[in-house]
């Protein structure tokens, strides 16, 4: 008999391909699969009278002393203070770990604080906290401060990752094909990957990490005001260098309702409703998540002439479809100015400088005279802005928020919330937003920004290699 009869005959075979098949269709269904309803969402365009730009940065001055303007979480915990009615939160990271003690600023502790006072003085005030199981490192163990939430009447949502599509489905695949039926809860006894000061963890919670989904919004709205960010709550990020815009009016319902489903499909309840109101002013203002973020990116990229500034501040650009339409717009003229984090340093944790270095290195070698990079001059802490302004002259285009530029912040995998805002030049939201890249970009009152040359971590045939191999296998962080 020969050996490919005796292969046919072999059990063996049948056994592993029957498991190879049953990955492979797993990868396919769960790459595909239909979104849950009310995910890639696009609001209507609302009118307002204003929008306040908001910003954390982290630098140096011109005497080399560092510095930190924080106002981000200065104004959430000011707009808790205020609400009577209603208080909703959808936030990625929240809690007080650290790999060591550089003195962050309490921001979740603060955070857990005032909610709880305030539900305290306002007995029928509702909040509701959405968030991620990463602050559980995935159900290993739990989390004092979300904990003290819940034993205040506050409830806590944590965000239903498996309906979401997989974003590293050669890993997935086989993971929810052999190791999600054991559950990730008991004794921890790994140490955990997100700080020295967290609790252990078990071998089944890095399992789930390694799927690398996420619920990465950064939302805050109550009756009053609607605030959306690329800031996190949490202490470890306290000083990285971030953006926030806020309003108010319809919009609020309009994040309401994108919350809404969060809500609907990790077993929450019914989340409070915002009484619309006439809307005037000349600022339009829209709230976008996921793919619906993707899809206005590209068309204003689209649209952009000759003469025409487009500024982009970035912890994260690899998404090669928004890097193509960057090229051509530098090609028909525009002016395309950049800032980018080196991602060299994560929680003091050293980086590899993936995927920034590498991707503006492919940008640099098409040798677009109208494109510039500068690096943010960070130190142990992160650029971690997300956010696209084009100047067209009189009027002027703000796209804000939680999602970085790639694949799965913009492909419909991780929930991501930004605001899109159209306004005239003269707006003050306008003015501040290029005030801010103004400032960085030349350096003004301190030291921003360097030169894209300066940057010691330069490219080599290894990151380039790694950096592909991660792309083309899909299993990356960012």
């Amino acid at each position: 008999m020969s050996k490919s009869r005796k292969l046919l005959r072999s059990k063996t075979f049948w056994i592993l391909g029957f498991l190879f098949l049953l990955v492979a269709s797993t990868i396919f269904f769960h790459s595909y699969k239909t979104l849950p309803k009310g995910l890639s969402y696009e609001g209507k365009v609302h009118r307002v009278e204003d929008v306040r730009f908001l910003t954390d940065l982290t630098y140096k001055d011109q005497y080399g002393d560092k510095k930190y303007e924080q106002q981000i979480f200065k104004r959430v915990l000011k707009r808790i203070e205020e609400a009577e009615d209603f208080i909703v939160l959808d936030m990625f990271l929240f809690n007080g770990y650290f790999k060591k003690d550089m003195g962050y600023p309490e921001i979740s502790k603060n955070i857990s604080e005032t909610l709880i006072a305030q539900k305290k003085k306002h007995k029928d005030l509702k909040i509701i906290f959405i968030t991620d199981e990463i602050n559980l490192t995935y159900g290993s163990h739990k989390s004092g401060v979300l904990q003290d939430l819940r034993d205040n009447g506050i409830e806590v949502i944590f965000t239903d990752l498996d309906p979401l599509r997989d974003s590293n489905p050669l890993y997935t695949g086989v993971w929810r094909v052999f190791f999600q039926w054991f559950g990730q809860s008991g004794e921890g006894w790994i140490p955990n990957p997100m700080a020295k000061n967290a609790p252990d963890v078990t071998l089944r919670s890095y399992l789930e990490l390694l799927n690398l989904k996420a619920n990465h919004r950064k939302v805050f709205v109550t009756e009053k005001t609607a605030i959306v960010a690329s800031a996190n709550p949490h202490d470890a990020s306290g000083f990285h260098s971030n953006i926030a815009f806020e309003t108010t009016g319809n919009v609020i319902a309009d994040i309401l309702e994108s919350e809404q489903a969060v809500s609907d499909f990790s077993g929450g309840g019914k989340l409070p409703e915002f009484k619309r109101v006439n809307e005037s002013g000349n600022i339009k203002i829209q709230v976008l998540t996921e793919g619906k973020i993707f899809k206005h990116l590209i068309e204003e990229l689209k649209e952009t002439e000759k003469g025409e500034d487009v500024w982009i501040g970035m912890f994260y650009l690899a998404e090669r479809n928004v890097i193509d339409e960057i090229d051509k717009a530098a090609d028909r003229g525009a002016n395309v100015n950049i800032i980018l984090d080196p991602n060299t340093n994560a929680f003091g944790n050293q980086k590899a400088g993936l995927p920034n270095i590498p991707v503006s290195a492919e940008i640099k070698k098409l040798g677009n005279k109208n494109i510039e990079i500068k690096w943010y001059n960070t130190n142990e802490e992160q650029y971690h802005t997300k956010m696209i302004y084009f100047d067209r002259g009189e009027e002027a285009t703000i796209i804000g928020g939680s999602a970085n530029f790639t694949k799965r912040n913009l492909d419909d995998f991780n929930l991501e919330t930004n605001f899109k805002v159209d306004a005239p030049s003269d707006a003050q939201v306008v003015k501040d937003v290029d005030r801010y890249f103004s400032r960085l970009w030349e350096n003004k009152d301190g030291e921003f920004t360097i030169e894209y040359e300066e940057k010691n971590d330069i490219m080599t045939p290894l990151k380039y290699i790694i950096y592909w191999i991660q792309k083309v296998l899909r299993f990356t962080s960012y």
